[in-house]
């Protein structure tokens, strides 16, 4: 029994003998590798082109997206412009036809002639005036394409404000 016993002894410490090297090699290899300056940097180095890869990915839908919603919102802003011109086409031209027939009755009761009275008409739009509104009446293009101009431009205006708050 003794020599059995003994035996089991020294099977038990060859076992733990060799427990504690393969935990002094796992205590060296992590001791090498925080010792390792370059290797570290490297590692450092690709996770940071990966992290900065994955932003620009992320950047450049964000940018898109706002475009698109920018895109879509000067859209929606040339329409509402150009139903608001005319609207306005229609309602100047429905006061400058009320002026007229107006002043045509006017000068048919006081006998004056009307190519004098129309300068001085109550209620006629000034020449000032006039002349931008059939210049949109008739070209409505640049008219939207001026809205859409100034929508873009309140958009970035817009997105600057909210990068420099996300920024804080």
């Amino acid at each position: 029994m003794t020599d059995r016993a003994a035996a089991d002894g020294a099977a038990e410490l060859r076992r733990q003998i060799a427990q504690t090297r393969s935990q002094l090699g796992a205590t060296v290899e992590e001791l090498a590798a925080k010792t390792d300056l370059r290797g570290r940097a490297k590692a450092r180095a690709a996770d940071l082109r990966d992290r900065a890869g994955a932003m620009t990915v992320q950047l450049r839908s964000t940018a898109a997206q706002a475009g698109h919603t920018v895109q879509e919102k000067a859209k929606g802003a040339g329409h509402t412009v150009q139903d608001r011109a005319g609207r306005v086409r229609h309602t100047a031209l429905d006061r400058a036809k009320g002026t007229r027939h107006e002043l045509r009755d006017r000068a048919a009761r006081t006998g004056e002639d009307l190519r004098h009275t129309g300068s001085h008409a109550e209620g006629a739009a000034p020449a000032t005036l006039r002349a931008p509104v059939r210049f949109a009446a008739r070209h409505p293009r640049p008219v939207v394409i001026a809205a859409a101009a100034g929508v873009a431009l309140v958009a970035a205006g817009v997105l600057g404000r909210r990068r420099r708050w996300a920024r804080c």
